[in-house]
């Protein structure tokens, strides 16, 4: 240890050195001084450099005896002047903070300063690297500093290698920001850079064009760090680029220029990116390239050619855009390729492209979610290095070949969901010695377990398994023995009776469990002691479980447990869910009251849906403010008393289902300032009075379907309401997607999982109600039927030109049907029937070329009925009991008139009155019910399943019981 006379020492020497006028350099034994007090300042301490495997302590040899520090491990000095000019302490496991008052700052002649993977305990980066004017490499990176980079960086004019990466994750959000400065005051002075690494840095801007000037540039290194704005293709010109990684920033767009010479690229990546366009012809001048990442994109067209001349190319990475094709014999030439993934777009290759079979140090092949049909190829099997065989979501048949057992490095196999059939003995699969992942879901396998050593130490030990579809009738006996187990789908299988105790001691690390639409009753052992204790997802649902609600463990964050049989009280317990983000229990027998707790007790809910039981009492009042609930369903209940005005405080609402309950309130105006509400049911309770509104109101700014049938509402129709919301006055016709609430992207386990929960609701046809369980996004409609509005429909409506749905029927309405009804262009179906209207019915309603449904029975209209378009479809019944009305389809013919042709329409394209889009819907014919009136969604809707385990089919039908109608979650899925 050095003497305090000698730090005395030190230290007057420093306050020396900093006078400009006195300044002398400092002697090596001064140097060696400095970094022993540079070392005293932090704590030796393993996990400050956890990231390293191999990171040790290299300041412990560091002794004051001798003070001959250029010997000592990480330094290296001037052979001539003996200044230290390089310190390497990368994963030397210090943690402490640094500031600019250390000691290391003495060492002015350093040119070379590592000090990655350590951890400086979110201090900021000190302002006095400035003083380190020879600096030439400064790599700070992985060593947990935070804020704002200091400005007095830009002053390191010799830099050529700058590394200020705080995280080793791209999808890790950066500690460090770069605001003031910006990136462009930062890099401007530096004009010797050569290595630019700044990935998971928050800076948040356009990419400043002066870094195109920057020719001595190798290596650029930008994830993750809120670019934005179009990229300059002149970067991809540098002369010298080597390295250009610009992932993970989803607001920056650009295209791939034409490359007219040979370039030194060796690793281009801008997947997760918004870049578009075409990849172009010439990209086969970059001889160089070892890794291609273009995937989560915009691109789209055939894949050029040109991509067999990169000869040098190990990882190509295209997934999930829109890049199509049938052929690519070109593959053949890629000779180094290790990892392929093509996955998730739409290419229609006939079988699995056969130019693959020449690649034989292959170990990832991907190609997801694609068009590809054929057989299985037995040529896969020969490839000895493949580690990663994902193929799933294609149309691939016929049966695995018996060769697969060549697989023997297999770690990953995945061909869920396409058609395969036939026998697989799982015991071969087993039998991989690294297998870790095996999914054989959503085909039509029947599965051979004869496993009688299922104990064998020579099976694989699994960490997902997908047997989803497999024909089982009963829980697969190797299980018992698969306790490394994270992932285990079982579901719609045969599986009957009771669900194991040793299911939920599988394994500790077990926190995806899906047993959905499977025959299971009951519980061994009931009630379970909170599962198993890891569980993140659980899914019981479409059985016909039996039993109290279990206690889902306190780790929950997705519990889906609809369609049973479950009954009794929701218990208290669920209170403590903190982490629980979907609760969905609907369709089952639970009553009792909703629990007050349900609106407060997780800040992370996103989805509640308890609709369809029996609970009673009072809608829960505790509606916490900053709640993140998107869906909240308690339709089809009992549900008593008024709506709690503390449902205002869901801010993030945007779907609302109260319907079929027994509900006594006015008009819920004050639901109006949830400006993200899209969908509003509240039919078929005792709501009653006027509906008024003040100018000073808020009035619903996004909502585009209201159902407030079958209720005791008085007084004229809300004009003031159709004056203001406009957003049904919007209509995307290229909009064909279908309503949905995500529940945000979030990491479990490290694995990415995003939750679509499906918007659907009830409608009446032809006197019955059916369950619809899409929406689409384009859809608006308004539902006030079966009530007791009087007055005149006012002609604002017409202004409503995204309206598809319109039902006003049974009320007290009286005078004309308006004639600006003709506008509403998008208009689908139309019921007016059972009020008191008089008049003729408008000559404009002829024009409505999407009209498929329409009835004005039971009024007093008069006069003849508009013919050609599609009046000539409708029946009778849409104008009976109109004493007044004449023409066809009803035999009364008109007197001394003929029904006036209808005007042309208003609706055409390039002279051609075709119809502008074709939904596939199918008309019905119309009912005497209140509620919507026709089809909103297109049945058997093929929709991505929770972590593209199964493949969901969803339907039109009719609810189970009484009015009750159900939404389904569509199945949470893991991304690629």
């Amino acid at each position: 240890m050095v003497s305090s006379f000698a730090y005395f020492l030190f230290t007057i020497l420093l306050v020396f050195s900093f006078q400009p006028s006195l300044q002398h350099p400092l002697y090596p034994r001064d140097e060696c001084l400095a970094l022993l007090q540079f070392k005293e300042s932090f704590v030796i301490n393993k996990y400050a450099s956890s990231d390293d495997p191999f990171a040790y302590p290299k300041v412990n040899l560091w002794k004051s005896q001798g003070m001959d520090c250029c010997a000592w491990e990480g330094i290296w000095c001037d052979q001539e002047t003996g200044h230290v000019i390089g310190l390497n302490l990368s994963s030397s496991c210090l943690l402490g903070s640094i500031n600019s008052n250390s000691s290391l700052f003495h060492l002015i002649h350093l040119q070379h300063l590592n000090l990655a993977f350590n951890n400086f305990n979110h201090s900021m980066i000190p302002y006095a690297f400035a003083n380190l004017t020879s600096l030439n490499y400064l790599n700070l990176s992985n060593s947990f500093f935070s804020g704002q980079i200091p400005s007095e960086l830009s002053k390191l004019a010799s830099l050529s290698i700058l590394d200020l990466t705080p995280n080793d994750d791209p999808l890790d959000e950066g500690l460090l920001e770069l605001k003031r400065p910006n990136l462009r005051s930062l890099i401007e002075n530096l004009t010797s850079l050569e290595y630019l690494h700044l990935s998971c840095v928050k800076i948040n801007s356009r990419i400043p064009s002066i870094l195109a000037n920057m020719s001595s540039l190798r290596s650029i290194h930008l994830s993750n760090c809120g670019l934005y704005g179009e990229f300059p293709k002149a970067i991809f010109q540098l002369p010298k680029i080597q390295v250009l990684n610009l992932t993970y920033n989803l607001g920056l767009t650009g295209n791939l220029p034409e490359f007219h010479s040979p370039s030194h690229l060796i690793t281009l990546d801008v997947s997760f990116t918004s870049f578009s366009g075409r990849l172009p012809t010439s990209i086969g001048m970059l001889s160089s390239l070892e890794y291609l990442g273009a995937g989560d994109c915009n691109f789209l067209g055939l894949l050029p050619p040109s991509l067999g001349n990169l000869t040098k190319l190990q990882t190509l990475y295209l997934s999930n855009n829109s890049l199509r094709g049938e052929k690519v014999p070109f593959f053949s030439n890629l000779t180094q390729l290790t990892s392929i993934s093509l996955s998730r777009n739409q290419f229609t290759f006939l079988e699995i492209p056969s130019s693959f079979a020449s690649l034989t140090h292959l170990q990832s092949l991907r190609l997801s979610y694609n068009h590809i049909t054929g057989y299985f190829p037995s040529w896969i099997t020969n490839m000895s290095q493949l580690t990663c065989l994902r193929i799933r979501e294609n149309m691939l048949q016929g049966s695995l070949p018996r060769s697969i057992s060549k697989l023997k490095n297999i770690k990953l196999f995945d061909v869920e969901s396409n058609n395969f059939t036939g026998i697989v003995d799982i015991k071969t699969l087993l039998e991989f010695k690294y297998l870790n992942y095996l999914d054989l879901s959503g085909n039509n396998f029947s599965l051979l377990i004869k496993t009688r050593n299922s104990s064998n130490t020579n099976f694989a030990k699994l960490t997902a398994l997908g047997l989803g579809s497999c024909n089982l009738k009963q829980f697969p006996s190797f299980l018992h023995y698969q306790n490394q187990l994270e992932i285990l789908d079982l579901s719609s299988n045969n599986i009957a009776g009771h669900i194991p105790k040793w299911i939920w001691e599988l394994s500790k690390n077990l926190w995806f469990l899906d047993l959905s639409k499977n025959s299971l009753t009951n519980f061994e052992n009931f009630p379970i002691s909170l599962l198993s204790p890891s569980l993140e997802l659980l899914d019981l649902s479409v059985n016909m479980l039996e039993a109290p609600l279990p206690i889902p463990p306190l780790s929950i964050i997705f519990f889906l447990v609809f369609e049973n049989k479950f009954n009794g009280e929701i218990s208290l317990e669920f209170c403590n869910r903190t982490s629980l983000k979907v609760l969905d229990a609907s369709s089952n027998n639970l009553n009792g009251t909703v629990p007050q707790c349900i609106g407060s007790f997780s800040k992370s809910l996103s989805i509640l849906n308890l609709g369809e039981n029996s609970f009673e009492g009072p809608i829960p009042t505790t509606w916490e403010a900053g709640n993140n609930l998107k869906v909240i369903k308690l339709g089809n209940n009992n549900l008593q008393g008024k709506l709690p005005r503390s449902l205002a405080n869901s801010r993030m609402l945007e779907f609302l289902d109260l319907g079929n309950n027994h509900i006594k309130d006015t008009f819920p105006s004050w639901l109006g300032t949830l400006s993200e509400l899209k969908i509003l049911i509240l039919r078929s309770n005792g709501l009653y009075g006027a509906i008024n509104v003040s100018e000073s109101d808020s009035l619903f700014p996004n909502l585009r379907i209201i159902d407030l049938s079958h209720n005791e509402f008085t007084g004229l129709l809300p004009t003031e309401y159709f004056k203001r919301w406009n957003a049904m006055e919007d209509f995307d016709e290229k909009n064909t997607t279908y309503w949905h609430a995500y529940s945000d992207y979030i990491l479990v386990n490290n694995h990415n999982f995003v939750n679509p929960f499906p918007y659907s609701m009830v409608i009446t046809n032809k006197g019955q109600e059916m369950e619809y369980l899409k929406i689409f996004e384009m859809l608006s409609a308004i539902d006030l039927s079966c009530n007791k509005f009087e007055g005149k429909i006012p002609e604002v409506v017409g202004s409503l030109k995204g309206l598809r749905l319109l039902n006003l029927s049974n009320n007290f309405l009286v005078g004309p049907i308006p004639p600006t009804l003709g506008n509403l262009t998008n208009l689908e179906a139309l019921d007016l029937s059972r009020n008191k209207l008089t008049g003729s019915i408008p000559m404009q309603l002829a024009q409505l070329n999407f009209l498929g449904v329409f009835n004005v029975s039971h009024n007093l209209l008069i006069g003849p009925i508009p013919n050609g378009r599609h009046f000539d479809t409708f029946e009778n019944s849409s104008f009976d009991e109109n004493l007044g009305l004449c023409g066809l389809p009803l035999s009364r013919k008109c007197d001394n008139t003929k029904a006036s042709p209808p005007p042309s329409s208003a609706f055409e394209v390039n002279g051609d009155s075709r119809l502008i889009a074709e939904f596939g819907w199918k008309v019905v014919a119309l009912g005497y019910g209140c509620g919507f009136l026709l089809g909103v969604v297109i049945g058997n809707i093929v929709f991505a399943r929770k972590r593209e385990w199964l493949m969901r089919t969803f339907r039109i039908r009719q609810p189970r019981r009484r009015r009750k109608g159900s939404e389904r979650l569509s199945r949470t899925r893991m991304t690629q």
